[in-house]
């Protein structure tokens, strides 16, 4: 049956795969415009430990949904949905096609599927999740997460506390699993047709070897001081989910005194690395997904290619 939905571009991979660099290039070359699909590039003022398109960057091909809150407003991935449909529209209507690009893999599912009705967050219960993990470990959270809603357990993974902790609150303030929520909802069809293309080097060796030299760069750029002066303010704390990023979480341990820069660098580099791992788990179920490796020359071809196919 022919769809006559416009079409939308997600271009998604693990971090230092090099999609800013293709999603520059596309907007180069097709008559597209860029959504940032990045939890954390929607902070004002992380810029460094972010990989936040430089502004020459962004003059070339400017990124929707980049510097949009500030460090100490959480944002959703139900906002970023509202958000990122709005922009969607606004493109289409213009004649353009959609093209988001990041590896938020929350952001890029719930825009997709859609929103359960779930609670709001509840920062005692939250509070007390965190205590938790910091007296007994993550493994305790997910323990528990097994016993209530096996099936949310059997999804995430232990060492993920957003999502841990997030699944728990939402059992323990409406009584019910996550799961057993989103079965509730009734699917809806997605007003665009997509494309759904997944950006990683062939070899994992590369991806680490990238992972560590760019976050080595950071902190030759100024990642440390870029968190030194987020946490000057003083209305910033540790277990915002800004400062939950990969690398900011690690310079903020830093800068309180766990362990010197050699350490820091480890870090830092182990957490990006198990980023990684996550985002590509994510990928690896994404229905109707379309592998590119940046290394092989050819990458920009190859979407090319795929996009004149799904456009015909």
């Amino acid at each position: 049956m022919f769809d006559d939905r416009p079409l939308a571009i997600l271009l998604m991979g693990p971090t230092a795969a090099g999609k800013t660099d293709l999603a520059m290039a596309l907007h180069e070359r097709l008559d597209c415009e860029l959504i940032s699909m990045d939890s954390a590039m929607v902070y004002r003022g992380m810029d460094i430990g972010s990989a936040k398109p430089s502004p020459q960057e962004l003059a070339r091909a400017p990124h929707r949904l980049i510097d949009i809150r500030d460090p100490a407003d959480p944002y959703s991935a139900a906002e970023f949905r509202v958000d990122a449909r709005r922009e969607m529209h606004e493109i289409t209507a213009a004649g353009r096609i959609p093209l988001l690009v990041g590896g938020t893999m929350m952001y890029a599912q719930r825009l997709l599927v859609g929103v359960a009705n779930l609670p709001a967050a509840d920062p005692a219960v939250r509070a007390e999740l965190e205590r938790t993990a910091e007296r007994e470990g993550l493994a305790a959270l997910h323990a528990e997460l097994a016993r209530v809603d096996p099936d949310a357990a059997a999804r995430i993974h232990p060492n993920d506390p957003q999502r841990l902790m997030r699944a728990l609150e939402v059992y323990r303030v409406s009584g019910q699993p996550l799961t057993a929520l989103w079965r509730e909802q009734r699917p809806e069809t997605f007003p665009w047709r997509t494309l759904s293309i997944g950006v990683s080097p062939g070899d994992r060796r590369l991806l680490h070897a990238r992972i560590a030299q760019r976050f080595e760069a950071m902190l030759a750029n100024g990642l440390i001081e870029e968190v030194a002066g987020l946490k000057a303010r003083g209305d910033l704390h540790a277990g915002l989910p800004s400062m939950k990023s990969v690398g900011y979480r690690q310079v903020w341990e830093y800068l309180a005194g766990e362990g010197d820069l050699a350490r820091l660098r480890q870090r830092g580099v182990v957490a990006t690395r198990q980023l990684a791992k996550r985002q590509l788990t994510w990928l690896r179920r994404w229905p109707g997904l379309h592998w590119i490796d940046p290394e092989t020359g050819g990458a920009l071809q190859d979407v090319l290619k795929l996009v004149r196919e799904s456009a015909g």
